[in-house]
C-alpha cells in the first residue's frame, strides 16, 4: 500500500553488503580491535558464524599481515586465556582458576602491511 503505482521499489543496500562476509570482517578488523559481538552487530551475522569466519580469515592472511588476538581474561582474578586464544575464538564460560563467570571477550584486529 505505501508504494506509488508504476514506480519500482528500491531496496537500500548497506555499504559493503556485496562483499563476502570474510572480506567485510577483514575490512572491519583493519580499522581496529573488535570483539566477536561487535562484528556480529556490525555485519548482521551470528557470533557463532563470526567465530567460524575468523578461523578462515586467520589462515588466509599473508605475511606481514596477521590476526592479532587479545586473549579473554577473568574479571575477578585476572587469569588470561593465552593458550585458548590461538585456537578458539569464542569467550570461555568460566575461569578455570576461580570459577568466576565474568570473562572479558577476546579482541581481534588485523595488523601488518596494507593492501
Amino acid at each position: 500500500m505505501g508504494r506509488t503505482a508504476g514506480k519500482p521499489r528500491v531496496e537500500s543496500v548497506p555499504r559493503g553488503a556485496t562483499a563476502t562476509p570474510r572480506r567485510r570482517i577483514i575490512e572491519a578488523l583493519e580499522r581496529g580491535f573488535m570483539t566477536a559481538r561487535d562484528l556480529s552487530q556490525a555485519l548482521g551475522l551470528s557470533e557463532k558464524e563470526i567465530a567460524g569466519h575468523l578461523e578462515h580469515v586467520e589462515k588466509s592472511l599473508k605475511p606481514p599481515r596477521r590476526l592479532a588476538i587479545t586473549p579473554p581474561s577473568c574479571h575477578q582474578c585476572g587469569f588470561a586465556f593465552r593458550d585458548r586464544a590461538r585456537h578458539r575464538f569464542s569467550t570461555p564460560g568460566r575461569c578455570p582458576r576461580c570459577r568466576h563467570e565474568g570473562i572479558s571477550p577476546p579482541l581481534f584486529r588485523i595488523e601488518g602491511g596494507g593492501e
